[in-house]
């Protein structure tokens, strides 16, 4: 029997979107021995353009994230004084959740550059990658073109069932400042959410 997983989501959230929480229900129906996803949002100084404040993303998460016992967000990242690298936030959660295998979301993306990431190899050899289509990215072959991916092809999860990823926070934020309707992309309680404290104008 596989070990029961916590799963890390990281990612600016900015705003959270529905595809955000698709994705999340995706994993848990097709991976029974996932647990729990948490959300885990960047801080703040970390340089992206259009980036809001840390409580108001971690807000609109929670806002979604308490209605599902099987999600969560945490605050490890933005209350840390720093950035934190990938490997510190998980080392983290092993701590938090020693009884659980901790595993993490990966765009494919992301996974074309994992090499240069900080302590790559503790982080293939410690925990389980999620990894997930980006646009038309063939994952297999990302990881057969790579010495280092293939060398740790077991830690990488290709997600079943054609589970893929485009999301474009970026797309929705241009929306609002052109006062734009984004019904139908991010939850109603999102949308009351920054039309209440107006975001993104």
């Amino acid at each position: 029997m596989k070990k029961k997983q916590i799963v890390i989501f990281g990612g600016s959230f900015n705003p959270p979107l529905n595809s955000h929480f698709s994705l999340a229900e995706q994993i848990l129906n097709e991976y029974r021995q996932v647990e729990k996803i948490i959300f885990v949002p960047v801080n703040s100084s970390y340089q992206k353009i259009d980036l809001i404040s840390n409580e108001h993303r971690y807000q609109m998460l929670k806002l979604v994230c308490d209605k599902n016992e099987k999600l969560d967000v945490s605050r490890i990242e933005i209350d840390s004084f720093r950035q934190l690298y990938t490997i510190e936030t998980l080392r983290t959660f092993k701590e938090l959740y020693s009884e659980y295998e901790i595993a993490f979301i990966m765009g494919s993306d992301n996974l074309k550059e994992l090499h240069g990431w900080k302590e790559a190899q503790e982080l293939v050899k410690c925990f389980k990658i999620y990894v997930l289509q980006r646009d038309r990215d063939n994952i297999e072959e990302i990881i057969q073109a790579d010495d280092f991916l293939k060398e740790n092809e077991s830690s990488f999860i290709k997600a079943q069932n054609n589970i893929t990823t485009n999301l474009s926070s970026t797309f929705v934020r241009e929306k609002l400042k052109e006062n734009k309707s984004i019904r139908y992309l991010t939850p109603d309680e999102i949308l009351f959410y920054i039309k209440e404290n107006k975001l993104y104008q």
